[in-house]
């Protein structure tokens, strides 16, 4: 299920920002332009989700710290965060609690940075009719339409920092919010691999079956393994002769744990995960990523050109168009060449973001959205 429009407003840099979403979306533009605004907007929402918001808003310093601190007009100060697919339409929005920090005998409270939600919905556009609501949540307020079609009231008391859709748990009474949140949940975000001396990465890990490369990539081995195994083998054997001609990927196995390894050309051993370069071990992490057996609904990739030889944006690129025929992709990229051969191989336009007084925007577009004549 592709996304068809995503909305920000308020969050950072990005005061109002509707974007149309296609398969395949790329976006680049210089440093500061707020990018990694954007993508941190599709984690934030895909934590509220998972019931993971708060958590995700403290990791960048609590709610004061994501608004938007340009110009403000009259309205109260929030976040508002919105996702629109062909049959759904989802919103939340978000500002700041009426606390103050300090000790709770004196009205305080040490979770001052959390947010508040002051507003949420779920909504199924309709033919030539109003949007049928599915959820409806105003601050503490909670209306719902169950799986009969009829408007009831969620008689449970909320959690004021997460968001409704995480805390239903009765998919049995709201099939519809179940599977929606449980799709939301699943999308995947990768932002760099850490490929220190210290990295998991170069270290051999306990192996599993591994469908789905964690988060910081720790199980790649793992993860190769799986596509070796029940995955597309010969594409994975395809695209590492692509990027590292003549190549060859070994699996190094001892008492269940898995350690990656290339064989190259010329060479008589094979190459230990410690003795990779940072950007062949990148590499492989992307590979892993882009051929996973299960892939989800939504993938974003932030950077992930970082310490990519320039040899390797080419192929890069034709894996990341390959893989938006099983998932809907969004790239953010310093790296012009990278998008140019996305755009090249795929044909799909590139969204160049620029900052005007303080604000993300759309290079060509105006500030209120509209086209620049």
């Amino acid at each position: 299920m592709a996304i068809r429009e995503l909305r920000i407003a308020g969050y950072r840099s990005l005061k109002g920002l509707d974007l149309p979403l296609s398969e395949l979306n790329v976006f680049t533009g210089p440093n500061g332009c707020g990018k990694s605004n954007l993508y941190r907007a599709l984690v934030i929402t895909a934590a509220a989700a998972r019931g993971a918001l708060a958590r995700s808003l403290a990791e960048e310093g609590g709610m004061p710290s994501v608004l938007w601190a340009g110009e403000r007009g009259k309205g109260g100060v929030r976040m508002t965060l919105g996702v629109a697919w062909d049959d759904w339409d989802y919103e939340i929005a978000c500002g700041l609690p009426n606390l103050k920090s300090g000790p709770v005998e004196e009205g305080g409270t040490a979770f001052f940075l959390d947010p508040l939600v002051k507003e949420e919905w779920v909504r199924a556009p309709a033919a030539g009719r109003r949007p049928v609501a599915l959820l409806e949540r105003k601050n503490m307020s909670l209306w719902l339409r169950d799986r009969d079609g009829k408007r009831v009231s969620y008689p449970l008391e909320l959690l004021a920092s997460e968001s409704a859709m995480a805390q239903i748990m009765e998919p049995q009474l709201y099939p519809e919010l179940a599977w929606l949140r449980d799709e939301m949940a699943a999308w995947r975000f990768y932002h760099q691999f850490r490929t220190d001396p210290d990295s998991p990465l170069r270290r051999p890990q306990v192996g599993v079956h591994t469908p789905v490369l964690s988060a910081d990539g720790h199980d790649l081995a793992a993860a190769l393994q799986t596509i070796i195994e029940i995955g597309d083998d010969a594409a994975l054997e395809d695209e590492l002769d692509a990027a590292f001609p003549g190549s060859e990927l070994t699996i190094f196995q001892e008492r269940g744990r898995f350690e990656p390894g290339l064989v190259l050309p010329g060479i008589r051993r094979p190459f230990e995960a410690r003795e990779l370069s940072d950007g062949t071990l990148r590499y492989l992490c992307l590979l892993a990523v882009l051929l996973s057996p299960r892939p989800p609904a939504l993938l974003a990739l932030n950077e992930p050109e970082t310490s990519i030889h320039a040899d390797l944006l080419e192929p890069l690129a034709r894996l990341i168009v390959k893989a938006s025929e099983r998932s809907q992709i969004l790239v953010v990229t310093h790296s012009k060449a990278l998008a140019s051969h996305i755009e090249a191989a795929s044909g799909c336009p590139v969204f160049r973001l620029e900052k005007v007084e303080g604000e993300t925007v759309i290079a060509g577009r105006t500030l209120s959205g509209g086209e620049e004549e």
